[in-house]
């Protein structure tokens, strides 16, 4: 080899040798970046157990404690629609009047018969007076003393009937006006005036009362056996509207039935819910929850915390060193926006509630940042769990 080749030579394997080292030195530069890149910043929870009440969902439909079908009770034509269609009416309120002259003339003929009978009682009462003394002196025979005592019976009876016939005219007049029998809210009105309303036959309107309200909701034969309440009523319940989460409005446990239903295999429960805004309305859907089982030292966390893994759940629990490791758990039911916890926790365990999309894998070390469990609550003893950990 001359000169020249062995100088071209040196000359490329030293720019080898260059590349190599500076190819090394990105290398661990690009090591020591990611060693000082800061661990992920993530919310945790401390698994605190408590004592709750489980509580079981169910659908519930609103009913009117008393519904009321209004139907004339004597006949005649509609005179007066005396109430607007949906508005709330008060026991004792006059809702349609019946053409009322036809039972006015009655009533006074009524009147009339009484007192005719009335003074033919008066007549037949002497009358029988003066033959009992005709015949204490034997002016009269016994025959026509009898008689007249006979007819003083007839005159007494003939009085009765009258004043019966003219109690029913009043009461028949009295009919004629249709009246609340109970307070609640109307439903549109079936005739309008100058109508030919039937007794008994022809439905008026119907009445509903409004507060309070009945719920009435049906239990699986499971859920009734694991129920530790039993038959008892005056159990509180919770009733929810439309499709959020919330159950505001409180109610009250007041019937069981005595039997399940064979054709659904369902126990019928009923609770009693006041209703004073008028916010519940009969044939409306409502959701209910009653308290099925309690539960000591049940250990809560939020929903958000629990991830799936095809058919098993697990969470992220944190060690001494902020690693977080992957935690199966079994869960129960929601209480109070929480999920208990059945199996796989213990008291203590700090769990990832928020920023679990930080957790790239297994093992990672991450910032924690103390929040609490229930997020409508405020951290409690916020200094001694972080210096216990």
């Amino acid at each position: 080899m001359n000169t020249h080749a062995f100088n071209a030579f040196a000359r490329a394997g030293a720019a080898a040798a260059l590349l190599l080292l500076l190819a090394g030195c990105d290398a661990s530069g690009d090591q020591a970046n990611s060693q000082m890149m800061p661990a992920p910043e993530v919310d945790i929870a401390v698994a605190q157990p408590r004592d709750v009440t489980l509580w079981d969902s169910f659908t519930g439909r609103m009913a009117a404690p008393e519904t009321v079908a209004l139907r004339a009770r004597v006949s005649g034509y509609i005179d007066k629609v005396a109430f607007e269609e949906g508005e709330l009416v008060k026991q004792g309120d006059v809702l349609f009047v019946i053409d009322q002259r036809p039972y006015q003339a009655r009533l006074q003929m009524a009147r009339a018969e009484v007192s005719r009978a009335r003074s033919q009682v008066t007549l037949a009462a002497r009358e029988a007076e003066r033959a009992e003394q005709l015949w204490q002196r034997r002016a009269i025979s016994r025959e026509e003393m009898e008689q007249r005592s006979a007819a003083r019976s007839m005159a007494q009876a003939a009085l009765a009937s009258a004043q019966a016939a003219q109690d029913n005219a009043e009461l028949e007049l009295a009919y004629t006006e249709v009246r609340a029998p109970v307070s609640g809210r109307m439903g549109r009105a079936e005739i309008t005036r100058g109508n030919l309303a039937t007794a008994d036959a022809t439905l008026l309107a119907t009445l509903v009362s409004v507060d309070p309200m009945y719920v009435y909701f049906e239990s699986d034969q499971q859920t009734v056996e694991s129920n530790p309440y039993g038959d008892a009523i005056s159990i509180p319940v919770r009733l929810g509207l439309g499709s959020g989460q919330d159950y505001p409005y409180q109610g009250q446990l007041d019937f069981v039935d005595n039997q399940f239903n064979a054709g659904t295999g369902t126990l019928q429960y009923r609770a009693v819910i006041a209703n004073p805004e008028g916010l519940f309305r009969p044939g409306q859907f409502t959701r209910v929850q009653m308290p099925v089982a309690a539960a000591r030292q049940a250990i809560l966390i939020d929903q958000k915390a629990v991830l799936t893994d095809q058919d098993r759940r697990y969470v992220y629990v944190l060690d001494e060193q902020n690693r977080a490791t992957r935690r199966f758990v079994e869960t129960g039911r929601r209480v109070e926006g929480l999920l208990v916890i059945r199996g796989g926790l213990q008291a203590g365990d700090r769990v990832v509630v928020n920023g679990l999309q930080k957790i790239l894998f297994p093992g990672i070390e991450v910032a924690p940042q103390l929040v609490a469990m229930d997020r409508s609550k405020p951290v409690r003893n916020e200094v001694a769990l972080q210096t216990a950990f």
